[in-house]
């Protein structure tokens, strides 16, 4: 008796939200107000009444200040008090390592399977990270990695089950990939021009930050990632500083920036070491050997390039390749990044911010599969 089939087609059916508690409601729009408002909870939790105002988000039986109470109960926040008696609220380790992981499922989690993440590398064989993948043996493959159901699967397919026989033909292993620790130093351009124009970048750019080290610190624990800030100078913050990330009143010293990252990276044992490098603008800074600066806001200066050239080559000796993800489209820029990169060999994307998080992650991956050189 033939079963009878089924119709094989697309159902349509009213969207039904996924079931969320009132905190955690809030709890997600609060996260996206905390990191715009570069930890300011006041400022935060102004936007966040505005907003119920508007939209309704809270209801008499929890309110906005229901929520803070339960911020402060789950360990998000804590009460200050200064020696003068001024209070204030401080985020506590817990709510940043929600804001780094909050941002690394907005970021990597969109990313798309596929060939566009299927970053392949030219050696096979012994290693520690299995792809899920199957090859034919080679000799020198280890024994454990065998796959003896495949193998079987293989012979009784190559000679019957009758008369059954294995081969070395019919073996087959699962693949592996070589995987380097890698040192990564992540440069974040905090110019005034990342907040000029009506336009946030700094914000985007925090956010793969605290992605790309939410990642490292929880799959990619043996590699290490430093964080530098650049404006007229250079300095290393700590990853868990990166939600209070603002730009300044600064020019450009792309110069200060890689220097740094150099010394950051010398000291590192692991053999691949990069730079990532995000930025929105032109160099238009220097550190001068007299303690001043030059800087030149108008146009390219071929003072400041040569030595942007210069200090791009010093990396590529050092075996130390530069990303460079440049957020802006102007002709002219495009033109002093393709001499930047060519100085160094190392790469160059053009991209907007909302691909920015999308590309990043994927020179990544691909970059600690292999061998720098």
């Amino acid at each position: 008796m033939k079963k009878a089939e089924r119709n094989k087609g697309f159902v349509f059916k009213q969207y039904e939200e996924p079931f969320q508690t009132p905190f955690d409601k809030l709890f997600e729009i609060f996260k996206e107000l905390i990191t715009h408002t570069s930890g300011d909870f006041d400022e935060a939790i102004d936007w966040l009444r505005e907003l119920d105002k508007e939209f309704k988000l809270t209801t008499p039986e929890y309110t906005i200040d229901d929520f803070i109470e339960d911020l402060k109960n789950k360990g998000y926040i804590v009460e200050r008090i200064g020696f003068g008696g001024e209070g204030g609220t401080d985020l506590t380790s817990k709510m940043e390592k929600a804001l780094r992981q909050n941002a690394l499922d907005q970021i990597f989690g969109k990313m798309r399977k596929g060939k566009s993440g299927n970053h392949k590398t030219n050696y096979q064989g012994r290693s520690d990270e299995n792809t899920g993948d199957f090859r034919d043996y080679q000799y020198g493959d280890s024994l454990e990695k065998i796959s003896v159901t495949e193998s079987l699967k293989n012979a009784q397919i190559n000679h019957g089950i009758g008369d059954f026989s294995l081969s070395e033909n019919d073996l087959v292993v699962e693949d592996t990939q070589f995987k380097s620790q890698m040192s990564t130093v992540l440069m974040i351009d905090v110019s005034h021009s990342m907040i000029l124009y009506g336009e946030d970048r700094i914000t985007p750019a925090k956010k793969v930050a605290m992605a790309l080290s939410e990642l490292i610190l929880t799959r990619y624990p043996k590699d290490s990632l430093d964080v530098i800030v650049f404006g007229n100078d250079a300095w290393p913050i700590a990853i868990k500083d990166l939600p209070y990330l603002q730009v300044g009143p600064f020019h450009t010293n792309t110069v200060a920036g890689i220097q740094l990252a150099m010394d950051i990276l010398r000291r590192k044992r692991h053999a691949n070491k990069q730079i990532f490098m995000i930025t929105d603008g032109k160099p238009s800074c220097l550190n001068m050997p007299d303690g001043t600066y030059y800087k030149n806001p108008m146009g390219l200066d071929p003072f400041i390039t040569s030595k942007c050239y210069s200090v791009a080559a010093q990396a590529r000796k050092l075996g130390i390749p530069i990303t460079t993800f440049m957020i802006t489209t102007d002709p002219y820029l495009q033109e002093f990044v393709d001499e930047f990169t060519a100085s160094n060999r190392g790469k160059a994307y053009y991209t907007g911010l909302g691909d920015l998080g999308e590309m990043i992650f994927e020179d990544y991956e691909e970059n600690r599969k292999k061998r720098i050189r």
